[in-house]
């Protein structure tokens, strides 16, 4: 494959000249920190790109996290603390930074702290000198005795006036009776409580066993792993009433359910370690199920035994190792029940004396509920549940009566979505978040808005045509905006919920030092689909010194999952996208939301259903293609792709289904056959499918595809994505009598991006889209430490 081409630049195209890049970008626009584009001039033959190991330097510079030393007050973390009365946030120059406490009541702002300080107190306390600064992460802050809380370097720490002590967490103790008199414990598999003052203890149940505990989550495997045994001591599961009487609890059952097994090769000892642990996978005929119920403790105190109330709400099959949804409404229990393939949604009351339960609320939508669109919450001040539902096509927001559970009132309509409801008042109505309502801005930026309980038309309160990140004060008075775009810097805001009049600006993002580095801004693309008619949107992004009179190989850094989105709409994100790093290597990376993805209706992200295989291989084809047809600097011929987890598995379908025109490929972590996932990622788009549709989008039946090249990577102790689904796709393409790459690394969970990672990813498309040698050296090796086996 050439390197070095050649193009011509259309006529009338205007490009960002290496010149004044070069010279640190001193015509930035005030608006949006963004540098003048200028036009270009057409040579017969591009400059040299740069040494391969300058542009892994570059690359190494961008990586998410590295570009925070270049930006001043992109990220203030602001928040509401003192209950709501006042505003913490940080300001200034990396390493320099103060924080600051923002009374609300009167608008003084007064120092807390400077981050230095901080930095050099904590580094003194701890065990061992730390390798480099801890970073500091705001909590909390007492204006009353000056006392602020923070963590750093994995600890929480108090620094009251200068004196910095270490603090420990105080975690909420499900197992103490909210009046102290009772403590839950789990022994055996059953439960017990105790009578914290006499010590005298009670048997809550007593036919407990490992398929049938009592109280008890499934262990997931990091937990296994730190503990060394396959029945760790876990949690008790449980919610005690609000009158400390009774115990919500739930009873396992993994009877015929299968389970996975791993090995730990090098868990810090001479001898691997073996496990096998329940996990609800996809293509599992039977899950785990819970069996809600109610005990009551004083009952058993009195009695010797405790009455076990089983609540009349049909098992459910867990689609993740976590609990039921359940907790106390007042003197009654809100469950919500989740039917397997996500066929519908059902809450149900129920009395906690006589078991009898009653539904008061349904979602139920063909084919399926989506569950990251669509949910239920409770709204207690309102009478009933505030559903987000897609019955109109649309997320749109209802609020559902008992005596009407699958109907409702709609509080809002039209085609937009409404993403959270984030404050909820029944005299003044809600704040919730949505998108897509505005015609004057990106379909995919937030914005937040006041809806009545009346049906009138939402107010909103962040008129700014960006993408608005808010937080609502405890009291749903004030509101803390961060808003931003893909061109424009965040600017940090107070607003007042009322009306979101701009109160006082905290602080605005300033990058100038990140242009003074050369960095290229990201750039937002729109398109078309395959379809030629549905508008698409993307981002683009070119490695420093761009020159559109070279020819540069393009990467997708794909993500096809509709529970999400994948193009960035902040500054923030955008930023410190990985494709800022990637690109640096000499190739332009893009990132593209084809259908089948989320937050523009039902209709639009239905080619996803029971299709993850096929959505979106020809949508990235054709809008990579109207990338490559404005720009000539982008090479169609040369593409590859690379993603993780789900875009794991569509940098290897990419690769396989559409080789003609993906030639290499890099997928960590991937779920290459949905039916061995955690069940509830698949079956939220698979729905229940049957065996032949399942075995068409699994990445083993199209294995035998395969012409270019293909880096599989996977973490050996992958608590999310089990490590079997890389080896299973290596062995059927090894079957097919193709060459794949495999890397298993060590010690490593779902989490694969470690600098180890970022340059076998590098030296793979180097080697085989660039078609040069990566820089000589070994690569930087940090690995995760080995979980320790509990004394």
């Amino acid at each position: 494959m050439p390197v070095n081409g050649t193009s011509r630049t259309r006529p009338g195209t205007v490009r960002l000249g290496l010149t004044a890049l070069a010279l640190g970008l001193a015509t930035a626009s005030a608006a949006g920190g963004q540098p003048l584009a200028t036009a270009s001039t057409t040579s017969a033959s591009p400059a040299p790109l740069p040494p391969i190991a300058e542009r892994y330097r570059r690359a190494d510079l961008f990586l998410r996290g590295g570009l925070g030393q270049y930006v001043v007050d992109d990220n203030l973390q602001p928040r509401f603390v003192a209950d709501g009365r006042g505003v913490l946030y940080r300001h200034g120059k990396p390493g320099q930074r103060v924080i600051t406490y923002l009374n609300l009541a009167d608008r003084k702002q007064k120092t807390v702290a400077v981050e230095a300080d901080l930095i050099r107190q904590v580094s003194a306390a701890l065990p061992t000198a730390p390798t480099s600064a801890p970073r500091i992460d705001l909590v909390d802050f007492d204006p009353r005795t000056d006392a602020l809380v923070f963590t750093a370097a994995e600890k929480q720490w108090k620094s009251t006036r200068g004196v910095l002590a270490e603090t420990p967490i105080q975690a909420f103790d499900p197992a103490l009776s909210p009046d102290g008199r009772f403590k839950l414990v789990a022994r055996d598999f059953n439960l017990f409580a105790v009578d914290t003052k006499t010590g005298r203890e009670a048997a809550l149940t007593t036919d407990g066993s490992r398929e049938q505990p009592y109280g008890r989550d499934i262990p997931q495997l990091s937990q296994i792993l730190k503990a060394g045994v396959e029945e760790p001591d876990m949690p008790v599961s449980a919610q005690w009433s609000p009158d400390s009487r009774r115990v919500l609890t739930w009873r396992l059952d993994t009877r015929g359910v299968k389970r996975l097994s791993i090995t730990q090769q090098n868990p810090g000892g001479l001898y691997p370690r073996s496990f096998s642990y329940i996990y609800p996978l996809a293509g599992a005929a039977t899950l785990p199920q819970a069996q809600r119920l109610v005990i009551d403790v004083e009952q058993a105190f009195r009695d010797r035994a405790g009455k076990i109330v089983p609540l009349a709400i049909p098992s459910e099959s867990l689609l993740y190792p976590a609990a039921p949804e359940m907790s106390w409404d007042g003197d009654h229990v809100r469950a919500q029940w989740t039917q397997r393939g996500y066929g519908q949604l059902v809450v149900y009351s129920a009395d906690p004396v006589s078991g009898a339960a009653r539904i008061v609320a349904r979602e139920k939508v063909a084919p399926l509920v989506t569950v990251t669109s669509s949910s239920l919450q409770p709204a207690s001040a309102l009478g009933g549940e505030l559903a987000i539902s897609e019955r109109s096509g649309w997320a749109q927001l209802y609020l559902v009566k008992p005596n009407a559970p699958d109907g409702g009132k709609a509080l809002t309509t039209g085609a937009w979505e409404v993403l959270s409801v984030d404050h909820v008042d029944p005299r003044d109505g809600l704040l919730v978040t949505g998108v897509g309502r505005e015609k004057d801005r990106n379909p995919y930026y937030k914005a937040l808005y006041r809806v009545g309980l009346d049906g009138a038309p939402p107010q909103l309160l962040t008129p700014e045509p960006l993408d608005h990140e808010t937080t609502v004060s405890p009291d749903g008075r004030w509101i803390l905006d961060e808003m931003s775009s893909p061109t424009e810097p965040t600017r940090t805001v107070l607003r007042d919920a009322r009306d979101g009049r701009l109160v006082l600006e905290l602080g605005r993002a300033d990058p100038s030092a990140l242009w003074a580095t050369g960095f290229r801004p990201p750039e937002p693309f729109t398109g078309v689909a395959a379809d030629g008619v549905t508008p698409l949107y993307g981002m683009i992004f070119r490695p420093i010194g761009y020159d559109p009179t070279r020819r540069y190989p393009v990467i997708d850094n794909v993500y096809t999952g509709p529970t999400t989105t994948q193009t960035p709409t902040s500054w923030r994100d955008s930023v410190s996208a990985a494709g800022n790093s990637v690109a640096q290597i000499g190739a332009v990376v893009v990132m593209i939301d084809g259908r089948g993805t989320s937050r523009r209706g039902q209709a639009f992200r239905l080619p996803a259903y029971q299709n993850l295989g096929e959505v979106g291989l020809d949508d990235h084809i054709a809008m990579i293609r109207q990338m490559a047809a404005k720009d000539p600097g982008l090479d169609p011929t040369r593409v590859g792709v690379f993603g993780g987890s789900a875009g794991g598995y569509d940098a290897a379908r990419f690769v396989l289904r559409r080789p003609e025109f993906f030639k290499v490929a890099v997928a960590s972590s991937g779920n290459h056959d949905l039916r061995l996932d955690k069940a509830w990622w698949p079956e939220v788009s698979m729905g229940l499918a049957d065996e032949a549709t399942w075995e068409r989008n699994s990445n083993m039946s199209v294995a035998g595809n395969l012409q270019g090249k293909l880096l599989l990577v996977h973490g050996d102790i992958d608590d999310n994505v089990p490590v079997t689904e890389s080896v299973r796709l290596a062995n059927a393409i090894i079957q097919a009598g193709k060459d794949v790459d495999l890397v298993i690394l060590p010690n490593t969970t779902h989490a694969v991006y470690q600098p180890f990672f970022w340059r076998k990813l590098r030296d793979y498309f180097t080697r085989n889209l660039l078609d040069e040698a990566p820089p000589a050296g070994p690569p930087p090796v940090r690995l995760a430490a080995a979980p320790t086996t509990a004394k």
